[in-house]
């Protein structure tokens, strides 16, 4: 074929003379059938030709291209998170910088923040400088990802799990950073720390407050340690119990959707921090009575009043503690060795009537023997201090909390020990807080376990081990 030259096409091999006006024609139709490829480089390479922060900081990326970040951006067109499009610091940048100024309240060294050269690059982004505003806006990055992984990874509140599918997981920065771009509002996302549970921000607004007691600020972190032991959010439905203030709260999608008093145990026999998964109910329970209630209480029941004691309560004995066991008749059991301790004899309560149990149990099998259940002596329940148990929690009302665990009603059966499984794991944890928002304010509670001071703690065990026979 032969050349194009000035104002001619190639056609056969021969120059044909082209008029101005088609010419131009010609000319326009081309770049139309090029324009819905080049559209979008042409309008981000003016873009950043406008905005000299946008060029800075796509190159900025490309020089870091081993950074665990870079994905990130690239994902989002190299577009800034934490600073405007001319590389100005937003409302979210001051946030988000007030939140690393005071890290150290959640357990993370602020050193590890690099606040200064943050700082350094923001005036650098302030005075006009973009490569500065590119290096603030990747350094902001960097050590939000650092703040998120050091908080998700403190889990010094005492939580036992059950699994470690329970426990919050640390982000990549990846996720975390895709997170805070998913938000909303990125400045509501940082001033709610939205990668914590919906219960630590307003508890630690409260450090902020003016003239803190010293002791109320020990507390507060206390129970700010025992909250980052929580997911932010475990799953779309999951049971919260609170063994400080005796009471439960049945969530769904993130909010509480109902709320219950329970009973929890003694100081001298505290419920434990813990997490497991519901997986089944038991309808009309035994009572497995304990071995040292058995010893200091049926025992010396039964040599004080007879062994009617035991007909009257519904009491059976077994002959061990294995599935197979079998009744046995009490005539046969020396009571006072039981009493003294010599033997250890199994006792369990049957269903219905005076059953410790109640109409149903709810099971999230762990080693320190920990379940949910129904209790026939709804008195405790009028007390404001509500710690009476063995360990174990007590329903105020168990019908209520079968239904929206199950999502029907608990089965009516006259048989005993009727196992209903749930069709979903519905995870449940069990924390310690004596300090909790409600309505707007921060409700201080007492330190019934002696968990927040280790002062008060070893003076807790003295009066106790005082008040021992």
């Amino acid at each position: 074929m032969g050349s194009i030259d000035r104002g001619a096409w190639p056609v056969l091999g021969r120059p044909l003379p082209v008029r101005p006006a088609i010419r131009s024609m010609l000319l326009v139709l081309a770049l139309g059938t090029l324009a819905p490829h080049c559209a979008p480089a042409l309008a981000r390479d003016r873009a950043e030709a406008a905005q000299p922060f946008g060029s800075a900081l796509r190159g900025e990326i490309a020089r870091r291209a081993g950074s665990d970040i870079a994905p990130f951006y690239a994902a989002r067109g190299n577009r800034p998170l934490w600073l405007s499009g001319d590389g100005r610091p937003t409302l979210a940048t001051e946030a988000l910088l007030k939140l690393f100024d005071t890290a150290e309240a959640d357990g993370v060294k602020p050193s590890k923040l690099k606040l200064r050269a943050i700082q350094k690059a923001l005036d650098g982004a302030r005075s006009g400088d973009p490569m500065q505003a590119a290096r603030a806006e990747l350094a902001l990055s960097k050590s939000f990802t650092t703040y998120v992984k050091a908080m998700r990874e403190l889990r010094r509140g005492g939580m036992i799990y059950e699994s470690r599918a329970l426990a919050p997981a640390a982000p990549t920065p990846v996720s975390a950073l895709q997170a805070a771009a998913n938000a909303r509002a990125l400045k509501t996302y940082v001033d709610t720390l939205g990668w914590m549970h919906p219960l630590y921000a307003p508890t630690r607004a409260a450090l902020g407050g003016p003239r803190l007691d010293p002791v109320r600020r020990r507390q507060i972190l206390a129970n700010l340690s025992r909250l980052r032991a929580l997911p932010a959010n475990p799953a779309s439905r999951y049971v919260l119990i609170d063994a400080a203030g005796a009471r439960l709260w049945m969530y769904e999608n993130g909010r509480p959707v109902d709320s219950m008093k329970v009973v929890v145990g003694k100081p001298d026999q505290q419920t434990p921090m813990m997490a497991g998964f519901l997986r089944y109910a038991i309808v009309n329970p035994y009572w497995n009575v304990p071995v040292d209630l058995v010893r200091d209480r049926i025992a010396h029941n039964v040599l004080d009043k007879g062994l009617g004691y035991l007909a009257n309560g519904g009491y059976q004995v077994l002959s061990d503690w294995t599935d197979r066991a079998t009744v046995v008749d009490p005539r046969r059991v020396d009571w006072r060795e039981v009493a003294s301790g010599d033997r250890e004899l199994r006792v369990r309560q049957l269903p219905g009537g005076d059953n410790f149990m109640g109409k149903a149990k709810f099971m999230f099998p762990n080693a320190q023997g920990i379940y949910l259940h129904d209790t026939p002596d709804k008195g405790l329940m009028a007390k404001d201090a509500r710690q009476f148990s063995s360990g174990c929690v007590r329903l105020e009302d168990a019908s209520r909390f079968g239904r929206w665990l199950l999502k029907r009603p608990l089965p009516r059966s006259s048989s005993p020990e009727q196992h209903v499984a749930l069709t979903e794991l519905v995870p449940v944890y069990i924390t310690y807080l004596t300090v909790l928002p409600e309505k707007g304010r921060l409700a201080f509670r007492d330190d019934v376990y002696g968990r927040d001071d280790p002062r008060g703690r070893k003076d807790r065990d003295a009066r106790l081990a005082d008040a021992r026979p």
